[in-house]
């Protein structure tokens, strides 16, 4: 237990710390003034390490500078804010201890010193300073466990591809440590590539938790199951076993999978519900609009694939709402987002130029969801 007191006058120093020493307190510093406090704690050298210090006992009058501007020096930076001050005084002028309490004091004692008082004081101010420090603790092990689950969860993004029959990749920007958005491509075979993109509900531990439970079985069943229809449906089985009827909060996704054949040149795709994702070919436009609703929403998934045939050069968007969210478009928009997507100055952009070319041309500068762009290029 580290303190500082700090006074001008010696014998006010002396009888502080036989007080303190009698009750326990042994690990005392003396400051004879303001200057002399700063130099102890290194304020006026940004590298100077952090002192030990659990308590600030000072002087509210002393020469040069007072103990009010050195509570606000203190409270200034970032090293000592949690450090608590108490002020031993003979002002009892209220509005001056009023206007220490407003400067960061936590609180004062009088003098001449009431042994019992300053004590107790002392006390209540380390209890308080015990609590932040347990709670800064606190937080830094959850923001390092935060970084460790977002590095976990980045890992399990698919990586870009690109060969002769096709080009997929993404840009991924999370509204928080942790996102809701997953995405994921695979060679099914020879000529087949499946390609998703959901959205889970919300955003933050709970969602990215589900997102990491959908990643674990998602590989597996797209290699074992080929029809996008099924996929769909097992994804809603595995949603259903996450339900508990005791819990308020049902979680679902909305997806968009894609299956696309290099050889035949054709593609499947499931919408559950999910914003609809754009095909530009030869200066055409479609939308693959919704064609089921959100997974986990329902026992069963009734949905529908549809069929479509591409020619070489064709360009397939995926994303989710949270960049229309941060674009302001609605649906009535869509039509002006496709045009953006596919004027020649954004197709030899990457998704993450892409995203932020969009965001710039839209005014979109509020991201208040996870935003996701997936980009394939078929040729």
């Amino acid at each position: 237990m580290s303190i500082i007191i700090v006074d001008d006058n010696i014998t006010n120093q002396m009888i502080i710390r036989a007080i303190l020493t009698k009750a326990g307190y042994t690990d005392t510093r003396i400051a004879s003034s303001a200057r002399e406090l700063y130099d102890l704690l290194g304020l006026e050298d940004d590298s100077a390490p952090e002192e030990p210090v659990d308590l600030i006992l000072m002087d509210m009058m002393m020469p040069e500078i007072d103990g009010l501007e050195a509570c606000r020096r203190i409270q200034a930076g970032e090293k000592y804010r949690d450090v608590p001050i108490i002020f031993v005084t003979a002002v009892g002028d209220s509005n001056k201890l009023a206007e220490a309490l407003d400067a960061g004091a936590s609180d004062y004692v009088m003098k001449p010193i009431n042994k019992l008082e300053l004590l107790a004081r002392m006390r209540s101010a380390l209890r308080l300073k015990h609590e932040k420090d347990w709670h800064k603790e606190r937080d830094k092990r959850i923001q390092y466990e935060l970084e460790l689950s977002k590095q976990v969860q980045r890992s399990v993004l698919s990586g870009p591809i690109r060969n002769r029959s096709i080009e997929i990749e993404a840009a991924y920007r999370p509204s928080s440590e942790l996102a809701g958005d997953y995405y994921a491509w695979f060679r099914m075979d020879a000529s087949r590539y499946g390609v998703i993109l959901l959205d889970m509900m919300g955003h933050g531990i709970s969602s990215s938790l589900v997102c990491m439970f959908i990643s674990s079985v998602l590989r597996d069943m797209i290699m074992r199951v080929n029809d996008p229809v099924e996929v769909m449906q097992e994804l809603n089985r595995y949603m259903g076993e996450l339900y508990r009827s005791d819990e308020l909060i049902n979680y679902y996704f909305t997806a968009i999978f894609v299956v696309v054949d290099t050889d035949s040149r054709s593609m499947e795709y499931v919408n559950a519900g999910h914003p609809a994702g754009v095909i530009l070919s030869g200066g055409e436009v479609v939308y693959m609009e919704p064609t089921g609703p959100a997974v986990g929403l329902f026992d069963k998934l009734a949905i529908r694939k549809v069929k479509l045939a591409y020619e070489p050069g064709t360009d397939l968007f995926l994303y989710t709402d949270g960049l229309l969210d941060a674009l302001e478009v609605s649906d009535c928009g869509m039509r002006e987002l496709a045009e953006s997507m596919g004027s020649k100055k954004s197709l030899e952009l990457n998704p993450e130029e892409l995203v932020e070319s969009l965001l710039a041309e839209h005014g979109g500068d509020k991201q208040r969801d996870d935003i996701c762009l997936v980009r394939a290029v078929l040729h």
